[in-house]
């Protein structure tokens, strides 16, 4: 058997290609297992850029909470600013990167600034957009998570734009390739830019779907069902990219996600 954080990673790798180059940001486990999970089984090839120390790297290290670093930094082969990172490297390489929103609308467009009330008093402050603004609008290989899918997330209007998906006013670039949740995995259809369903996980059934969706998906004539993850490829995340687990962090919330943290800060100062 397998977990949900373990098919969300497992998806995520499926999007990589060899000899790419795959931007993450912070506190992001599971796109950065996906990655790996890529780099050790059909993308071996593969570059990293990360927000964390802004570095550059094709070596890799198991997944960490107190030893992120030892992933990214000491691993890197530069190091730069994140001004000259995002203004300067990421134009001219086009790197694939995936977000995960706070809010993500039927086209793709997302928000990571605040949900509910007003900008000056939100019920609810998001980590902030980053470089978000700046990359959306010109990169061409965006991708999005979202480890819980509900309403919340899928909504039919923002409540704040700070990435740009198929919108009419885009010149640049192009909206989200794809998206993977804990629900399916979903593309954007060509001619109207909406969100389309791909596949539901196995187990998921399509009324589910809907009912935490908060707008309307393209559903195809056929629905499949996702492939799950190879036996090889959970030895793979279990035994050598993250045997202490962070990937689970995204995944749970509240009391859960605060005991499986304390271990995992444990079990690293052994």
């Amino acid at each position: 058997m397998y977990t949900i954080d373990e098919l969300i990673s497992v998806c995520i790798s499926r999007q990589i290609e060899d000899g790419e180059l795959v931007a993450q940001g912070i506190a992001t486990p599971l796109v950065a297992a996906g990655y790996l999970l890529a780099k050790l089984t059909h993308a071996p090839n593969l570059t990293f850029v990360s927000a964390i120390g802004q570095a550059i790297c094709r070596e890799w290290a198991p997944l960490g909470v107190a030893t992120i670093e030892q992933l990214w930094i000491r691993q890197g082969q530069l190091s730069m600013g994140f001004v000259a990172g995002a203004c300067d490297f990421l134009p001219r390489f086009g790197p694939k990167e995936f977000f995960r929103p706070g809010q993500v609308d039927a086209y793709g467009n997302f928000n990571n600034v605040y949900m509910g009330g007003t900008y000056a008093r939100p019920r609810l402050r998001l980590p902030g957009a980053g470089g978000i603004p700046d990359v959306t609008v010109f990169e061409e290989k965006v991708y999005l998570y979202v480890p819980r899918h509900g309403r919340h997330t899928f909504v039919e209007k923002l409540d704040f734009c700070s990435g740009l998906g198929h919108h009419p006013a885009r010149t640049t670039g192009r909206g989200p390739c794809a998206l993977v949740s804990d629900l399916g995995l979903f593309d954007f259809e060509p001619e109207s830019g909406r969100m389309r369903l791909v596949s539901l996980h196995p187990g998921v059934p399509l009324s589910r779907l809907q009912a935490k969706t908060g707008f309307e998906l393209v559903i195809p004539a056929v629905i499949l069902d996702t492939e799950p993850p190879a036996a090889e490829e959970l030895r793979l995340l279990r035994e050598e990219i993250d045997p202490l687990g962070v990937r689970t962090l995204e995944t749970l919330s509240g009391a859960a996600r605060r005991d499986r943290l304390r271990e995992i800060l444990r079990r690293e100062a052994i």
